[in-house]
């Protein structure tokens, strides 16, 4: 088996401003569908357990308007996710995503109404649920008297995730996803390592294991044992694939990257205990995401920036084969990442990412959707300008904004 290994990101120098202006134009593309056109388009989905829901249903619009996609990475939740896209023909997708957030949704606990009480009492009966009883599906907890033992109990984790197994056994077809219709990247952490390693499917025979190995966050989840190593949740090290899409894409052709993340990085000072432990996690994963995302277009614009000023050497200096390799490897096709962020309800606490009652999932679900469909509805925010080559960044967190970066522009 051969995989990729990435570590964590660092942060990227910023292009210097003086070198703005080094790339040539490029014509103005008329519309985003034209721009998207030749394009690798590519799904990235971050982790986030309960809250994947939305991801689920900025898909289901998504797919009203665009039903082929080139390739899907995820991290976790985003990595189940991602499975049931690739590993069901299109027709079915939505259905088998329907049905996996319908499953995970229905216990007894997940399925009180509305009407039965204040949305922040019924999430917080719902999310005590899920830790007492599991989650149907996905996970149920571990009933042995090893847990007196507490920290020196002989156990790696408090859950055991082999319904996830067989509920991915039945929803996805790993023939399809082995097939390479579409390209397939999850990330997981060697635990031995510490190192993230993505499980692609132009390398790697993808199995259920895989997945499960993607989100196997500790110490709820057991890591995963996969040919001779054992793998933890890829969150603990990255929250979002978008480092490995970026490394991995042919550099030769466009890509457009819809990032679709769980946690945002705004957010308002917190006045209660829950509040805090709830800030503290989106500020956990998403600032983190949101940095790496900052780094990764400023290193591109860079290379752009420093490839451009490479081309106006003199042609006998341009013809050295050192600085053709030098050009040739800096140069890409231009890049541009659509960001779409989860904005959480005032009655979400720290337990939204395990909350997963069916009248939360059915929320996630149709924000996603409308953040989606929003997006669709305004082509003039995707319009691409005369920018050359490097990474534009479309930030869609907030209702009626669209927050652009071109190439040059400071993180």
């Amino acid at each position: 088996m051969t995989v990729s290994r990435r570590t964590r990101a660092s942060r990227a120098p910023l292009a210097p401003r003086p070198l703005e202006d080094l790339a040539a134009p490029r014509p103005v593309v008329a519309s985003p569908d034209e721009a998207a056109a030749g394009a690798t388009k590519a799904l990235v989905l971050q982790g986030g357990g309960a809250l994947g829901a939305y991801q689920a249903g900025v898909y289901e619009a998504l797919f009203e308007r665009h039903k082929d996609m080139d390739w899907v990475a995820g991290v976790s939740i985003g990595a189940i996710n991602a499975a049931l896209i690739a590993g069901n023909a299109p027709e079915h997708r939505v259905a088998r995503l329907r049905e996996f957030w319908n499953l995970v949704s229905s216990a007894p606990g997940q399925m009180l109404p509305g009407w039965a009480g204040e949305r922040s009492w019924l999430n917080q009966w719902s999310a005590g649920s899920a830790v007492a009883l599991g989650i149907p599906g996905f996970f149920e907890p571990r009933v042995t008297p090893a847990l007196m033992m507490g920290a020196a109990a002989p156990m790696l984790s408090y859950y055991d995730t082999s319904p996830l197994k067989a509920t991915l056994e039945r929803l996805v077809d790993f023939d399809r996803i082995n097939r390479r219709e579409m390209r397939f990247s999850v990330g997981a952490v060697n635990v031995r390592t510490g190192n993230i390693v993505y499980f692609d499917n132009g390398t790697t025979t993808i199995r259920p294991e895989h997945i499960m190995a993607s989100g196997a966050l500790p110490p709820g989840f057991p890591p995963v044992h996969i040919d001779g190593e054992d793998y933890w949740d890829g969150g603990i090290v990255s929250n979002t694939p978008l480092q490995y899409v970026l490394d991995e894409h042919v550099r030769s052709r466009r890509l457009l990257v819809l990032q679709v993340d769980l946690f945002s990085a705004r957010g308002t000072m917190p006045r209660t205990l829950g509040e805090v432990a709830a800030r503290q996690k989106d500020i956990q994963y998403s600032s983190r995401t949101r940095m790496n995302t900052d780094a990764l277009a400023a290193n591109v614009n860079l290379q752009q920036a420093l490839a451009a000023l490479l081309e106006r050497l003199p042609a006998h200096l341009r013809r050295e084969p050192d600085v053709a390799a030098l050009c040739a490897h800096l140069r890409s096709e231009p890049i541009d990442i659509v960001h779409l962020i989860y904005r959480h309800k005032p009655y979400e606490l720290d337990s939204k990412d395990y909350e997963f009652s069916r009248i939360t999932v059915d929320e996630h679900w149709e924000s996603g959707a409308r953040d989606m469909r929003i997006t669709l509805q305004h082509p003039e925010w995707l319009r691409p300008t005369a920018q050359a080559g490097g990474v534009t960044t479309y930030d869609l967190s907030e209702p009626d904004v669209a927050r652009v970066r071109h190439p040059g522009t400071a993180v």
